[in-house]
């Protein structure tokens, strides 16, 4: 399904690509075919993807530039290959799965005032 809706989305030749969680609820193999699929279509159409995503593996294979959105706020945007080394705590704790961190479930519901 995510196929045959990503090849409705390139019928038009859009400038713009937008992807809501691409790779969501799908094995790693199939994400690896959707990535490689998002990957050709913006080299082929000369486009932007815009891609909302919390799989990092998927992040790091079709990214270029990658923001982190935390409470409504773009706490880094960068190269993708500098992920790692942000230094920001909770971009380090998201980008690697980490458990403990800044970010936790407490957290989030104080700053959305639970």
């Amino acid at each position: 399904q995510k196929r045959v809706a990503l090849a409705r989305a390139i019928v038009d030749k859009p400038e713009i690509l937008l992807f809501d969680e691409p790779t969501s609820g799908l094995d790693p193999i199939t994400g690896g075919v959707i990535d490689r699929l998002i990957l050709d279509s913006v080299r082929r159409l000369g486009a932007t993807a815009l891609t909302i995503s919390h799989d990092m593996a998927s992040v790091r294979r079709i990214a270029d530039k990658v923001a982190m959105v935390h409470n409504g706020v773009i706490i880094w945007c960068g190269p993708a290959e500098k992920m790692d080394d942000t230094g920001i705590p909770e971009v380090h704790q998201f980008v690697h799965g980490l458990a403990d961190g800044p970010l936790t479930l407490a957290a989030q519901a104080e700053a959305r005032g639970d």
